[in-house]
């Protein structure tokens, strides 16, 4: 597929929306809708059996959600991975993790977005004051054991595709 022109038509601190004409290998043309967005880091809280996730609302779907922390740097700034997950570890939970290590990568929407997620695991916790940013104060946190984990995920309390995504990783590692 090749791109013939690309056009920004929306930014924000956190996006950019461009239209992207193209030319199909069938020399057919079209078009896509592309979400800029950049790289994120998804952080798995482990001690033991339990697992830490934080709960916030999600204005596009309109309802709170738990999940596992994650984010970008601010204002679309790229920033290595391993350091950004470290930032939201702490920023959302208040947690410092004594061991980071690399589970894998997602991409979370290819379909209509090119943001890509690396997802880790942060074992030997120690506990902080949480640095949240102002659009995250109404945030909440909890520890849940992987049973009431799995549980929320079969009940559909817990929908976070990313999170059921890196949990899957988690248990791949764990093989």
């Amino acid at each position: 597929m090749e791109t013939i022109s690309s056009r920004q038509v929306y930014a924000n601190s956190w996006m950019t929306v461009r239209e992207d004409a193209v030319r199909r290998a069938d020399g057919t043309d079209g078009i896509f809708g592309v979400v800029d967005k950049p790289t994120a880091a998804l952080v798995i809280p482990l001690d033991g059996d339990r697992l830490h996730l934080v709960e916030q609302f999600r204005y596009p779907v309109g309802q709170r959600r738990w999940e596992f922390p994650m984010g970008t740097a601010p204002d679309r700034a790229e920033q290595d991975p391993a350091e950004l997950a470290a930032r939201e570890l702490r920023e959302e939970t208040g947690l410092v993790a004594g061991r980071m290590e690399l589970l894998g990568r997602l991409d979370i929407a290819p379909g209509m977005s090119s943001q890509r997620e690396h997802v880790f695991l942060a074992t030997e916790l120690t506990e902080e004051s949480a640095l949240r940013e102002h659009t995250e104060q109404d945030m909440r946190t909890r520890w849940f054991s992987v049973a009431d984990f799995e549980r929320m995920a079969r009940d559909g309390e817990l929908v976070d595709a990313q999170s059921l995504a890196a949990y899957l990783l988690l248990q791949l590692h764990r093989r």
